[in-house]
């Protein structure tokens, strides 16, 4: 069946709209070209009238009249007058077109002296580079003319460029990474330093577009985000490549900052993150950052190589499983993490199998947050013990599918103690401080599009999710609210976020302190054969063994089978329960006998559940 064609309005109705707007622009344009006369004479009688009426609203009431005398007088001289009323009406449209006139200061056509100088030297800097013997027709000669290689710029109130697009010719290798990174350290280096510098290469335009990037916000503290489940807020960009905004609180003001959000949980492409810096650059506040998102949803294990109680704020809270900071203590916390892991694995491959959905316990969020595992590494070796980050591998090879995110923040120069393991599966990385072109390639794959600058404000930095683009990051305060240096508003911020806390630390202390009381366990009595010994009669005592390990006093308890008339010559034997420290589910202990004089039998014995003994009545 052939397809009927569109009709024609639906078919080139597109052209038709644009061709009509052209239309009518070139009209209004025409329009205002004939009419600017009239509408600059307008413009003045307007401004005319307004000085007028200022001046009459000016003058005292006292005086008005004697005003309006003169005003009517000069009125009735010039219509008496020949030719008077003509000669006033080219009069008052000449003063008219005098007022209207655009009085807006005309832009200097071009740079000025200073200017002309700065962007003449950096012409020169260029030729080098932008310049072949074998060009007939160079665009860049020593003495030639910047103009032409420099069709448009800007500059701010210091005199400093702004804004540059700078063309170049073709044969100018511009998709080798080194040709580009030559000609962008030039032109920092040539507009001014302490800034940073955006760069827009058009390879099919053989042009180069500079432009002076502002400051990132460090004003912004931890708070609760709007985001979706299993998003986190790493920080803060430039809403060049970023088409979202959040709307962020700063006291009383509120504002929409673009963020760079790391996308996690079972669909993430980027499951895992590293993130790298100098000391005191702020990836330990990025870690705590994450750490009050992830509260929100899931539960959290810290490590902390560093061992300064940055995370001690986070100890005993909702959510938090564990704060580690000994060797011993991480690496028992990731062998459980490692076998949680295959725990969830296979949790969920049954219920999948079964046709189910995944257990409860699969689909929570377990969040593993490492800051400086490097530092146990030297430690295992001098111990002789397993490397804590060899535990790593199964949560980062399979976390994804069980829910299970890792997030491993250390020194930029402990980058090759790390685990092939955390280098291969932390595709989302993070570089903070300052840090040079080569270091932020090494860590993220890829150069930056903007030029790193040598002092930065702490949590300052560039971030890379995956294969997506380079973005300058900037990261959320959240310092340790227990630091005395760390400023009461960020304090109070970080304070608000924490969870409540799972038992208070109070309670905590004083269940240490005071054991259970532990009532008494009395034990079945053990009938006893006579045996014959001497005549001497010799107390039942039976001790209870307490249920928490603590000891218990003594209960006494005649023995119904020894109560019997023993026949002549034969002796009764004690029989004593020992107390055992503690007691386990399904154990059993032994009446042990009393030493007993020379000559004495032992008495027998027997083994009695733990939990018969302390249901049985007595």
């Amino acid at each position: 069946m052939a397809r009927r064609p569109l009709p024609r309005i639906l078919s080139n109705g597109g052209a038709q709209l644009a061709r009509s707007r052209e239309l009518a622009r070139t009209a209004a344009y025409s329009a205002t070209d004939v009419l600017h006369p009239l509408i600059t004479i307008t413009r003045g009688l307007r401004r005319l009238a307004s000085a007028g009426w200022r001046r009459w609203a000016e003058t005292p009431k006292d005086r008005r009249g004697a005003l309006l005398f003169v005003v009517a007088s000069m009125i009735l001289a010039v219509a008496l007058m020949p030719y008077g009323p003509l000669l006033a009406a080219i009069t008052l449209m000449t003063a008219a077109a005098w007022q209207g006139r655009d009085r807006a200061p005309s832009a200097p056509e071009g740079p000025d002296g200073p200017q002309a100088q700065r962007l003449k030297s950096l012409y020169e800097a260029l030729v080098p580079y932008f310049s072949t013997a074998e060009d007939p027709a160079p665009l860049y000669t020593h003495g030639g003319e910047w103009e032409k290689a420099f069709p448009c710029h800007e500059f701010d109130a210091t005199g400093r460029i702004a804004h540059l697009v700078v063309g170049y010719p073709a044969y100018f290798p511009d998709g080798e990474a080194e040709a580009r990174a030559r000609i962008e350290h030039l032109l920092a280096a040539k507009s001014g330093r302490g800034r940073e510098y955006h760069f827009v290469w058009d390879e099919e335009g053989n042009e180069l577009t500079l432009d002076v990037l502002p400051p990132l916000p460090t004003d912004i503290c931890a708070q609760r985000f709007v985001t979706a489940p299993g998003e986190i807020v790493l920080g803060f960009t430039d809403p060049i490549r970023v088409q979202r905004t959040l709307p962020l609180t700063h006291g009383t003001e509120h504002r929409d900052v673009p963020p760079v959000v790391w996308r996690t949980g079972i669909r993430s492409t980027e499951p895992h993150l590293l993130a790298l810096g100098q000391p005191g650059s702020g990836t330990s506040s990025l870690v705590r950052s994450i750490a009050l998102q992830a509260l929100q949803q899931g539960d959290v294990l810290i490590v902390d190589g560093g061992g300064t109680g940055e995370y001690a704020c986070l100890t005993g809270r909702d959510g938090v499983l564990a704060v580690e900071c000994g060797p011993a203590g991480a690496l028992a916390s990731l062998e459980w993490a490692a076998h949680e892991t295959e725990r969830r694995l296979i949790a969920a491959n049954r219920a999948h199998q079964a046709g189910h959905p995944p257990p409860d316990d699969t689909r929570r969020p377990l969040w593993i947050l490492l800051d400086r595992p490097s530092a146990f590494t030297h430690l295992a070796a001098a111990d002789g013990r397993k490397d804590p980050q060899s535990l790593l591998q199964v949560p980062l090879r399979h976390g994804r599918p069980a829910n299970v995110t890792v997030v491993v923040a250390d020194q930029l120069d402990s980058l090759d103690a790390l685990s092939d393991a955390v280098r291969q599966h932390t595709r989302a990385r993070v570089v903070l401080g300052p840090a040079t072109a080569e270091q932020v390639r090494t860590v993220l794959g890829a150069p930056p599009h903007t030029t790193p600058v040598d002092t930065v404000p702490p949590g300052r930095g560039y971030a890379r999710l995956g294969t997506g683009p380079v973005h300058r990051l900037q990261v959320p305060a959240a310092p340790n609210p227990y630091d005395d240096a760390t400023a009461e508003t960020h304090r109070q911020a970080v304070l608000r976020l924490l969870p409540p806390r799972a038992t208070p630390a109070d309670a905590e202390t004083e269940a240490r302190q005071e054991p259970a009381q532990a009532e008494p366990i009395l034990v079945e009595p053990i009938p006893m054969e006579p045996v014959p010994v001497q005549a001497e009669p010799v107390s039942t005592v039976v001790e209870g063994v307490p249920a928490g390990g603590g000891a218990a006093p003594a209960v006494a308890k005649s023995v119904p089978a020894l109560a019997k008339p023993a026949p002549a010559g034969t002796k009764s034997v004690a029989v004593v329960a020992r107390p055992v420290p503690a007691l386990v589910e399904g154990a059993s202990f032994e009446a042990e006998p009393e030493p007993a004089e020379a000559g004495a039998v032992p008495a027998e014995t027997r083994s009695v559940p733990a939990e018969t003994a302390a249901t049985e009545p007595s």
